[in-house]
């Protein structure tokens, strides 16, 4: 009995919310719209409702939609995204997910992950730069952690034809508001010099246009766009590690741009010496310009953004609120904001209700593990060899038998969450590895997460027995 393209489709949806927690389902794959199945090219179409869901399926989703495609409509099956572009007139765009295996493509009609503004005049006031535009340096709270960086990014943004700190490289931990600040450069370029053609973009999106542009014999094309950009911001470039192809382009587009006094700006979570699998060549132009740290906010700045934020939001906390968030969070940025939002919304779900200490306790367990007695690293190996039925000793040799493997990375991966310990500390504490092995495992673990949910609710259950160490 044949089964209908409806039907097979249908069944990767049950398989898509299978392997990934309720509310990503309904946010992510429940919007999506089958069309139709082409059985001569193997080329499943669907329509996503903007280019945002495209390319967030694409860069956190892309081996589970591969695989299950797969699965239901036979192995080498591609994935069409039909993108509803809103502009005038209306466009419907067409992208392809990269296929299991090789064979003849279709010609897509146009292209949501090609250059930005590619196949347009080369006008400024034609170009999308793509910039977040609530992230301003109005908004961003200068502090100890970021001064330099916002110092010089300032700097930057009013004199973007001068040559110093060029390249800038800017690198820290996430959440203390690197994207913040490139973004806010961008801006005030672009309000100070409207003419410049200034471009923000995430590495992940610059790899993806790479290879569409490799598919579609048009590397030309692209490496020429991006050669007229006067501001070419780039976020993530770790995304880039062993992505040789995409390593030895950008190679050729930062001489050019660098060579005819072009900004370049780079936002990392790691520094330049870090980046393991790029070329020395690459690395010692990212070093050559300006490498800046951005640190976790402190107490103080944690402090000053959420009052920041309640003066814009026209909230009222108590100072001995504020300063109990401060004090118990992981200093980050983006929970601050989570926890700010989870008052309010406590507050105006339940009548407004009064905000105190033991209200921002729980908004800030829901974001922020906290515990009276600080979790150790040999408290977490502990518990996830328990967990995995080895020895704490196995852990620590140099075996590659499978369970001792996987021990030693979710350990890792546990330690650098759960702890404020740098990653070269973490290895020496943790089967007496160096940082690399730590970043490696962190990744690795965090990959496994975005497709296995069986393997995320073993991680959460790891993560409860945490709580209940005494």
């Amino acid at each position: 009995m044949n089964v209908s393209p409806k039907a097979l489709w249908d069944q990767s949806l049950t398989l898509f919310s299978e392997n990934v927690s309720e509310e990503q389902f309904n946010t992510w794959f429940k919007p999506i719209v089958f069309e139709s199945y082409n059985p001569s090219t193997k080329a499943v179409t669907v329509q996503v409702p903007s280019t945002f869901v495209y390319e967030y399926l694409e860069e956190h989703y892309v081996d589970l939609l591969r695989k299950i495609i797969g699965r239901c409509f036979g192995e080498g099956t591609r994935l069409l995204y039909r993108v509803l572009v809103v502009q005038s007139p209306k466009v419907v765009n067409v992208v392809e997910l990269d296929p299991a295996d090789g064979g003849e493509k279709e010609q897509p009609v146009t292209r949501a992950n090609e250059a930005p503004g590619q196949m347009e005049a080369a006008q400024p006031q034609d170009l999308d730069p793509h910039l977040q535009k609530k992230l301003t340096f109005d908004n961003f709270i200068e502090g100890k952690s970021n001064k330099l960086t916002r110092t010089v990014g300032f700097s930057i943004a009013e004199h973007p034809q001068g040559v110093q700190f060029n390249p800038l490289f800017i690198y820290g931990p996430s959440g203390c508001g690197k994207t913040h600040l490139i973004n806010a450069i961008g801006l005030k370029t672009k309000e100070l010099y409207p003419q410049k053609r200034v471009l923000y973009i995430s590495a992940r999106l610059f790899q993806l246009q790479y290879t569409n542009a490799v598919r579609n014999n048009q590397v030309n094309d692209f490496i020429g766009f991006y050669q007229t950009i006067d501001m070419l911001i780039v976020d993530d470039i770790q995304e880039w590690m062993n992505a040789t192809k995409t390593q030895e382009t950008f190679f050729h587009i930062f001489n050019h741009l660098f060579r005819n006094g072009k900004r370049i700006i780079l936002a990392s979570d790691r520094p330049p010496v870090d980046l393991k699998g790029m070329p020395d060549r690459l690395l010692t132009r990212f070093s050559c310009g300006l490498i800046a740290e951005m640190e976790k906010p402190n107490v103080q700045l944690c402090i000053d953004i959420m009052k920041h934020k309640m003066k814009r939001d026209g909230l009222d906390i108590p100072e001995d609120v504020l300063q109990y968030i401060a004090e118990n969070g992981n200093y980050s940025v983006r929970d601050l904001q989570g926890v700010i939002n989870g008052l309010l919304a406590n507050s105006i779900t339940y009548n407004n209700c009064k905000i105190d200490v033991k209200l921002a306790q729980q908004c800030l367990a829901r974001a922020v593990k906290i515990d009276d007695e600080p979790l150790t690293v040999d408290d977490i190996v502990e518990k996830v060899c328990n967990h995995y039925n080895v020895t704490t000793a196995s852990i620590n040799t140099r075996s590659r038998k499978k369970d001792f493997v996987m021990a030693r990375q979710v350990s890792m991966y546990l330690a650098a969450k759960h702890t404020k310990m740098p990653a070269s500390r973490i290895g020496k504490l943790v089967g007496n590895r160096d940082h690399s092995t730590v970043i490696h495992s962190c990744n690795q673990v965090e990959k496994r997460l975005k497709v296995d949910k069986a393997f995320s609710e073993e991680i959460s259950s790891i993560e409860t027995s945490f709580k209940l160490k005494n």
